[in-house]
């Protein structure tokens, strides 16, 4: 559903018209790339950069490796670099990797594309109109309403809560991967209500950074956690 209507950027402008003037909406540049496993992400220019417009679901790093799965909580908190699928639940967006499977030596980013950092993630904010002073910020910041940006379009997806609705304006697509906890239980809630996404930055030896929406809040949320943790992946073109 959700790659239908972004393949159908590629081709639809919508225009209104009054008497003689025609206005055309700005449409978002989608591409696609493919994964080792052959796994194809649509893309998304968004000002200078080009994003996944998906989430990661690659099990095999850029030189072929197999990333180890630990799905059982005791798997989860036994295993440094690794991936799970979100509660077992096969309509879960993209897979969860630990931060260490995502800077893994053997690379887990698409040839000529990299886990979002930083730097990647507040160009991306600025891009949306997040003010200077808040993308230095951590906590809850909700200038440029950014989160709404991301997040598709309702109501697919998120739940709704009061006049808090994705627009995707974007075109990042964000869906609702939640994410799993450093001792290997699932988060609560989960699907419909939030999305993690790392950033490759570390803040300190056993922490790092990662973005997070909600569906009560039209902004992004940033902070940093262990390292432990599994979240969804975005990458960047390099």
């Amino acid at each position: 559903m959700i790659k239908h209507f972004l393949l159908c950027l590629l081709s639809l402008s919508l225009f209104s018209s009054c008497e003689d003037d025609v206005v055309e909406e700005v449409r978002p540049t989608i591409d696609s790339i493919m994964d080792i496993e052959g796994n194809t992400y649509l893309t998304v220019k968004i000002g200078e950069q080009w994003w996944m417009a998906e989430d990661l679901k690659v099990k095999k790093y850029r030189n072929g490796d197999l990333i180890e799965q630990a799905q059982s909580e005791a798997g989860w908190a036994n295993t440094a670099a690794g991936y799970c699928l979100l509660e077992n639940n096969p309509s879960a967006p993209g897979l969860l990797y630990s931060w260490e499977a995502v800077n893994h030596s053997s690379g887990l980013a698409p040839n000529g594309w990299h886990v979002a950092t930083e730097a990647d993630w507040q160009e991306l904010e600025k891009h949306l109109g997040m003010s200077d002073e808040d993308v230095q910020k951590v906590n809850w910041r909700e200038s440029g309403a950014c989160g709404d940006q991301l997040k598709v379009k309702g109501p697919e997806s998120w739940l709704s809560f009061e006049n808090v609705w994705g627009n995707n304006k974007s075109g990042f697509t964000a869906l609702t991967p939640a994410c799993r906890l450093d001792n290997g239980s699932w988060a609560s809630p989960g699907l419909g209500s939030c999305g993690y996404w790392w950033s490759a930055t570390e803040k300190e030896h056993n922490t790092a950074y990662f973005r997070n929406l909600d569906y009560k809040k039209s902004g992004v949320f940033r902070y940093y956690i262990s390292k432990k943790y599994g979240m969804a992946v975005r990458c960047v073109k390099n």
